[in-house]
Protein backbone atom coordinates (compact mmCIF):
# COMPACT_ATOMS: atom_id res chain seq x y z
CA UNK A 1 0.00 0.00 0.00
CA UNK A 2 1.42 3.33 -0.78
CA UNK A 3 1.52 5.76 2.12
CA UNK A 4 2.20 9.26 1.17
CA UNK A 5 4.67 10.88 3.84
CA UNK A 6 5.99 14.35 4.43
CA UNK A 7 9.06 14.66 2.93
CA UNK A 8 11.48 14.62 5.95
CA UNK A 9 9.63 11.20 7.17
CA UNK A 10 10.02 9.55 3.59
CA UNK A 11 14.06 10.37 3.30
CA UNK A 12 13.99 8.58 6.83
CA UNK A 13 12.90 5.31 5.17
CA UNK A 14 14.73 5.56 2.19
CA UNK A 15 17.78 6.08 3.99
CA UNK A 16 16.97 3.50 6.85
CA UNK A 17 17.37 1.22 3.58
CA UNK A 18 21.22 2.25 3.09
CA UNK A 19 23.45 3.03 5.86
CA UNK A 20 24.25 4.69 9.74
CA UNK A 21 25.25 7.96 7.97
CA UNK A 22 22.29 8.78 5.63
CA UNK A 23 19.83 7.86 8.22
CA UNK A 24 21.72 10.57 10.87
CA UNK A 25 21.46 13.27 8.20
CA UNK A 26 17.67 13.27 8.41
CA UNK A 27 17.87 14.08 11.91
CA UNK A 28 18.81 17.66 13.47
CA UNK A 29 22.28 18.31 14.78
CA UNK A 30 20.99 17.42 18.28
CA UNK A 31 17.94 15.01 17.04
CA UNK A 32 17.30 12.30 19.30
CA UNK A 33 15.86 8.65 18.94
CA UNK A 34 14.45 6.60 21.36
CA UNK A 35 14.40 2.93 20.56
CA UNK A 36 14.12 0.04 23.03
CA UNK A 37 14.13 1.87 25.81
CA UNK A 38 17.26 3.93 24.94
CA UNK A 39 17.51 7.45 23.94
CA UNK A 40 20.56 8.30 21.38
CA UNK A 41 21.14 12.01 20.96
CA UNK A 42 23.04 14.00 18.18
CA UNK A 43 24.20 12.87 14.60
CA UNK A 44 26.61 10.36 15.74
CA UNK A 45 25.07 8.69 18.25
CA UNK A 46 22.24 8.05 15.94
CA UNK A 47 24.62 6.58 13.32
CA UNK A 48 25.75 4.46 15.66
CA UNK A 49 22.28 3.40 16.61
CA UNK A 50 21.80 2.73 13.39
CA UNK A 51 24.71 0.70 12.13
CA UNK A 52 24.45 -1.62 15.14
CA UNK A 53 21.09 -2.64 14.78
CA UNK A 54 21.54 -3.41 11.04
CA UNK A 55 24.83 -5.32 12.64
CA UNK A 56 22.70 -7.92 14.40
CA UNK A 57 19.52 -8.01 12.15
CA UNK A 58 18.37 -7.62 8.78
CA UNK A 59 15.10 -5.82 8.41
CA UNK A 60 12.36 -4.36 6.38
CA UNK A 61 9.86 -1.67 6.83
CA UNK A 62 6.84 -0.71 4.86
CA UNK A 63 4.98 2.10 6.33
CA UNK A 64 1.52 1.28 5.49
CA UNK A 65 -0.58 4.20 7.98
CA UNK A 66 -0.03 7.94 8.59
CA UNK A 67 -1.73 10.40 11.05
CA UNK A 68 -0.68 13.41 12.85
CA UNK A 69 -0.63 13.84 17.11
CA UNK A 70 -0.35 17.04 17.53
CA UNK A 71 3.11 18.21 16.68
CA UNK A 72 4.23 14.91 15.87
CA UNK A 73 3.38 12.66 12.62
CA UNK A 74 3.01 8.95 14.14
CA UNK A 75 3.60 6.54 11.11
CA UNK A 76 2.86 2.62 11.54
CA UNK A 77 5.24 0.66 9.63
CA UNK A 78 5.25 -3.58 8.85
CA UNK A 79 8.75 -4.51 9.84
CA UNK A 80 10.07 -8.23 9.27
CA UNK A 81 13.56 -9.88 9.35
CA UNK A 82 15.73 -11.88 11.04
CA UNK A 83 14.82 -10.42 14.47
CA UNK A 84 13.29 -12.06 17.43
CA UNK A 85 9.24 -11.43 17.05
CA UNK A 86 9.45 -10.99 13.41
CA UNK A 87 7.23 -9.20 11.52
CA UNK A 88 5.53 -6.86 13.98
CA UNK A 89 3.80 -3.47 13.33
CA UNK A 90 5.90 -0.65 15.16
CA UNK A 91 4.91 3.48 15.88
CA UNK A 92 7.10 5.40 14.73
CA UNK A 93 6.52 8.94 15.95
CA UNK A 94 8.30 11.67 14.66
CA UNK A 95 8.97 15.16 15.46
CA UNK A 96 9.59 17.58 12.53
CA UNK A 97 12.12 20.86 12.66
CA UNK A 98 13.26 22.77 9.54
CA UNK A 99 12.59 20.31 7.34
CA UNK A 100 14.54 17.94 9.15
CA UNK A 101 13.71 15.32 11.73
CA UNK A 102 14.11 16.77 15.49
CA UNK A 103 12.68 13.41 17.84
CA UNK A 104 11.75 10.09 16.58
CA UNK A 105 10.04 7.31 19.05
CA UNK A 106 9.77 3.84 18.25
CA UNK A 107 7.63 1.30 20.09
CA UNK A 108 5.01 -1.53 19.74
Amino acid sequence: MQTTLPDPISRYFAADKSDGAAVAQCFTETGRVTDEKQTYRGRDAIRKWREEATSQYTYTVEPFSVRTDGEAVIVTGHVSGNFPGSPVDLKYRFVLADGEIDSLEIAL
